[in-house]
């Protein structure tokens, strides 16, 4: 009977992003299996090295950086006026949100004391700024932001405690362009990730009733998520304009273009330097 890789084998080649057909591997012996891996993972190592040597001699910036900052020129380049956010909320943002006690969300949420949080989501801040921007630019106003965003999601290779969201927002449109307007959008910022391969799917939100994600690549992730208005929440902040808002997951949309299978490789990490594995 043919052996597999052991438990710790298995997980030191996935750390070092091993091919699904060495992953299957099998072997005739607990001597074969020995020198099979000692082999591969010499081979991963190299190869992890020789990235690490290009990261320093190269482009010096982690792929996560550089998305940031072609997201930034492409939008900023389209007329939207980028911003700046705290990383702490208020618990009465969130309520204006419709995110109370009782919410599903509640218990994702990394709470400072009783009425503080690092922020879940972005889009409760963006209300804020965009209530008094409304009230002090000509329509249409576009804004958008770059930042981390703090949630206790269900672990696994598509999830992170940390993660990084753009969130664009653009208000003052006619109601009969907001589709259009939306999927120009989206295209604009998956195209500039490198991701062309996407489609649009009507889903339920638990915060914003109906809204329509972005799914991508063969397994089609979802990579983002929108939501036009008016809304139900807009009366919060006394917002009345037809706006679309999308939200992107800056690490889902690199592990499509990459075709990497682990989200923590991409993100802010103390074991992975631009997805190069450190304990090498």
């Amino acid at each position: 009977m043919r052996i597999s890789w052991t438990v710790t084998q298995l997980n030191r080649l996935k750390e070092l992003e091993a091919e699904e057909k060495d992953l299957r591997h099998r072997f005739e012996s607990d001597t074969d299996r020995e020198r099979e891996f000692q082999t591969l993972e010499n081979k991963l190592v190299r190869s992890e090295r020789q990235k690490l040597e290009k990261l320093r001699t190269g482009h010096r910036r982690p792929k996560l950086c550089r998305l940031e900052s072609r997201l930034t020129e492409v939008l900023i380049d389209n007329g939207f006026v980028q911003v700046a956010t705290p990383t702490i909320m208020s618990k009465g943002l969130l309520a204006k949100m419709s995110i109370n006690d009782n919410h599903p969300l509640v218990s994702q949420i990394f709470w400072l004391g009783k009425d503080r949080c690092l922020r879940p989501m972005l889009a409760p801040h963006l209300y804020f700024v965009l209530k008094d921007l409304l009230r002090l630019w000509e329509r249409p106003v576009r804004i958008f932001e770059i930042g981390s965003c703090f949630r206790k999601e269900s672990q696994g290779a598509q999830h992170a405690s940390e993660f990084t969201m753009l969130n664009l927002v653009e208000m003052g449109l006619e109601s009969k362009d907001r589709q259009n307007r939306l999927e120009e959008l989206a295209s604009l910022i998956a195209g500039t990730a490198g991701v062309d391969d996407f489609v649009f799917q009507p889903v339920d939100s638990a915060v914003y009733g109906e809204t329509t994600d972005i799914l991508a690549g063969e397994s089609r992730l979802e990579v983002g998520s929108s939501a036009m208005g008016p809304h139900m929440l807009d009366q919060a902040w006394q917002i009345t304009d037809a706006w679309v808002g999308i939200g992107f997951g800056l690490e889902r949309l690199l592990m499509v273009a990459e075709n990497i299978k682990s989200m923590g490789r991409l993100g802010r990490s103390l074991g992975y330097l631009d997805g190069i594995r450190l304990n090498i």
